[in-house]
């Protein structure tokens, strides 16, 4: 077990995520833990810190998200931000108000006062601010920090009891030196150790599927992509041959994939693999229906039927292994805290109630780099630890509306096209994910003298380090030609295809 652990409280905040993230990548452990957690099961945890996250609401709210004020004499270090910081200034005594000069976007903080929070860094700082109220008059004990032009209380300390507020939000790349006033808080203020290594990692999960499993054997869900083969050589190296690996070909995949996975598992790894071609039964389950929920939920719940009627022929497993992410849990699960569900993961929310399976997922609370990392202090290839995401449902989530044989033909060879070019060019590693989308429109064209009513490809590249948040990749426009031309000429029904130019937020990576 790693020895510092740092909670971080969610009070609704849209980043909440990306402060773990940050947190993670100083190889400190911590936690998303909803702000409802009553304070004997957080010291209980004994965390060497607690952070406070942001969220949209005004501490005088009716409604506001609250935690009980004895964590602030519990002698545990406490950082806020935003919200956090508000909150911890509303609950020991100071005065947040309704600012005169809203501030939303990049700002000038000005350091007055360093401390540990601020150590080894410059006077003025490039931060990210975004807040309709401000503390405008601390909490007895506390002194400022720093200030901003519309923010006269930028930071505040309470060194002596270590308690530390800042209004801006140090976990998102719009402040530069976030990272730093992170780690100024981890190790300086909080005597973190920064101890959460891959090979600890590898480690703790070892002893915890051991655990877990006991003398039980395990059915791992492969998909052949980064989650589930890290996942399926971790559990190998953690209770060898009473893992057995079942593939499942569910028609949805990508070109060439099945065969691929294949030759790798049994050739490369020497896994124990059953492959089980399923296409059929997945696409009678998804015919007619086009709402991506629901086509999740029908997949999640052929997914499991399948595997129960493939483990018929197997020695009976006890468990099945999954290698579902935590931003998969966040983003399916609300009851971490006041955060909005944004869709069903296939991994997560798309399984049926009822199975015969328990499920082990060791990654469960991992980000998709920190998979990566474990990946590659196992000897891991990087043409397999570097793969693009790729969903639980598969080409399901991209061909919008139903889905068919021949709609699934013209998705399947569009990206192979695009990813092929991406690959050429000498992107791919540096693109977090890309692929097709087959839409549900037609358009007008013309081809040689003839009029056409074809299909729409989309085509998307972001850039993303936990795909929590992503930016658009703006692709060189002679790639996005070679695409383009490609795409029209070699994919029979399609005659225009779009560049996807979105972030996340507001739309999501995937388009269901």
């Amino acid at each position: 077990m790693p020895s510092d652990f740092v909670a971080i409280l969610d009070f609704g905040g849209q980043t909440s995520q990306l402060i773990a993230r940050r947190v993670r990548e100083l190889n400190v452990y911590c936690e998303l833990l909803p702000h409802t957690i009553p304070l004997d099961a957080l010291q209980a945890r004994a965390p060497k810190g607690v952070i406070l996250s942001g969220g949209p609401s005004s501490v005088y709210d009716a409604d506001a998200p609250k935690f009980p004020a004895e964590l602030y004499r519990a002698g545990i270090p406490v950082l806020g931000i935003c919200y956090g910081m508000q909150l911890m200034a509303h609950d020991l005594g100071g005065l947040v108000t309704n600012a005169p000069k809203r501030e939303f976007g990049a700002s000038q903080l000005t350091i007055q006062e360093g401390g540990a929070l601020f150590r080894g860094l410059p006077s003025e700082l490039d931060v990210w601010m975004s807040h309709g109220d401000e503390v405008t008059r601390l909490p007895d004990g506390f002194v400022p920090l720093a200030r901003t032009a519309n923010a006269p209380n930028g930071a505040m300390a309470d060194a002596g009891k270590k308690m530390y507020g800042v209004q801006f939000h140090p976990e998102v790349r719009h402040t530069p030196r976030g990272r730093d006033v992170l780690r100024n808080f981890l190790f300086d203020v909080c005597g973190c150790t920064g101890d959460w290594t891959p090979a600890s990692v590898i480690e703790r999960l070892t002893l915890d599927i051991q655990a877990k499993v006991g003398g039980e054997r395990v059915l791992c869900a492969l998909s052949g992509g980064v989650d589930s083969s890290v996942c399926a050589v971790l559990l190998h190296r953690a209770i060898g041959e009473r893992v057995h690996c079942l593939f499942v070909n569910n028609g949805l995949l990508r070109e060439g994939e099945a065969e691929q996975v294949v030759a790798t598992f049994r050739e490369r790894f020497k896994i124990p693999l059953t492959y089980v071609d399923a296409s059929a039964r997945f696409l009678d389950r998804l015919a007619g229906v086009t709402d991506p929920e629901e086509k999740r939920r029908r997949i999640g719940g052929e997914f499991i039927a399948v595997f129960e009627d493939a483990a018929k022929s197997l020695p009976p497993a006890a468990f099945l292994a999954q290698g579902t992410l935590y931003p998969d849990v966040i983003e399916s699960l609300s009851h971490r805290g006041p955060s909005a569900t944004i869709k069903t993961h296939h991994n997560v929310g798309g399984l049926p109630e009822k199975m015969n399976f328990k499920l082990v997922e060791p990654f469960r609370l991992l980000f998709k780099d920190e998979v990566r990392a474990i990946g590659k202090e196992m000897g891991i290839p990087d043409e397999i630890i570097w793969r693009h995401p790729f969903p639980g449902p598969g080409l399901a989530v991209r061909v919008l509306g139903e889905v068919t044989e021949e709609r699934l033909r013209i998705v399947r060879q569009a990206d192979r096209i695009f990813l092929d070019e991406i690959r050429a060019a000498g992107l791919y590693r540096s693109i977090w994910q890309a692929f097709a989308v087959l839409l549900p429109v037609k358009t007008v064209g013309v081809m040689g003298d003839g009029r056409t009513y074809e299909n729409v490809i989309a085509v998307r590249a972001v850039d993303s380090t936990d795909g929590m948040t992503a930016d658009w990749v703006p692709l060189p426009y002679d790639v996005l030609s070679k695409v383009s031309n490609r795409i029209i000429n070699e994919v029979r029904g399609v005659n225009r295809v779009a560049y996807d130019i979105s972030s996340k937020p507001p739309a999501t990576i995937e388009w269901e």
